[in-house]
């Protein structure tokens, strides 16, 4: 068995930025968390951080990380039935998507971390691929699209995201006069999230378009409806998030009537405890 002290330090080494956090943290010195994390190291035969301006876990230290999390809710619910434990602070680390959390996210977590004096390690990261953090031992849970759990976990529907393709009047009169056809299409600009971001190239297959398209990349949810009230291009956004937009008039859909459903699913490790269940229930009931 794993010594927890030697994990602890890596989850503070992790959660502070550095060794001299850790320490101030833990109440220990420098060398004392150094000292842990080398011993650490020794016992499971590999690296567990990667030493740099940017202290960062290396696969080995991510799925260890991972495990503490998940014991650290377990402990949670056993100081809940046996009070003369102390109830440990529990810190989760989640992936999920940029515009959840521009949306509905915070609205829906937000009194249950309050509650439960729950802290969250949120990784943002494009709907499509984020349950690779989880798959790769990076996430306890995570928000994505994909339906197909991991082994050992659970999948739960969430609810669909409704995204409309939208810019500026001007721009639509600018680069779709003639209407959203394939010759407009090839030229006019579109505002992508990241490389890894597919919602435009869904929404153009679905559209019967495949071809290449002019794009500028946003890694900003937020960022991504300022530059479309700039006319720099085009962008799939969730209708919650231009609600204010569109009845103003400021954003338009450049296809009226067409628009991208997006499924959300919720997934996290069986054994995670009833903190998870708990929350689990509380973004079911508050989905978007």
């Amino acid at each position: 068995m794993i010594d927890y002290k030697l994990l602890e330090a890596l989850a503070t080494v992790i959660e502070t930025g550095g060794f001299e956090r850790a320490g101030i943290v833990l109440g220990l010195s420098q060398s004392a968390i150094s000292q842990r994390i080398r011993t650490l190291e020794v016992r499971i035969g590999q690296p567990v951080l990667i030493r740099g301006p940017v202290t960062r876990a290396t696969p080995a230290g991510q799925q260890l990380l991972n495990h503490v999390q998940q014991v650290q809710l377990l402990e949670r619910d056993l100081a809940k039935s046996l009070p003369t434990l102390s109830e440990p602070a529990a810190r989760l680390r989640i992936a999920l998507n940029a515009d959840s959390l521009a949306t509905w996210w915070a609205s829906a977590v937000g009194e249950f971390c309050r509650e439960e004096s729950l802290l969250l390690d949120m990784v943002v990261e494009d709907q499509d691929i984020a349950l690779r953090r989880m798959r790769e031992g990076d996430v306890a849970a995570c928000l994505c699209s994909n339906p197909q759990p991991v082994a050992g976990a659970r999948c739960v529907p969430l609810g669909t995201m409704t995204y409309l393709p939208l810019a500026t009047p001007a721009y639509q009169a600018r680069y779709f006069s003639q209407g959203f056809d394939e010759q407009s299409l090839q030229t006019a600009p579109v505002i992508v999230f990241g490389p890894n971001d597919q919602l435009q190239h869904r929404f153009l297959a679905q559209s019967g378009y495949h071809g290449a398209f002019p794009y500028h990349l946003c890694p900003s949810s937020e960022g991504f409806v300022k530059l479309a009230l700039a006319g720099m291009g085009y962008g799939m956004i969730p209708e919650s998030q231009a609600k204010r937009e569109l009845e103003a008039g400021q954003l338009v859909s450049i296809a009226p009537g067409q628009s991208l459903e997006v499924e959300l699913y919720w997934h996290f490790w069986r054994h995670s405890g009833r903190v998870m269940e708990r929350l689990t229930t509380a973004l079911k009931a508050a989905h978007p």
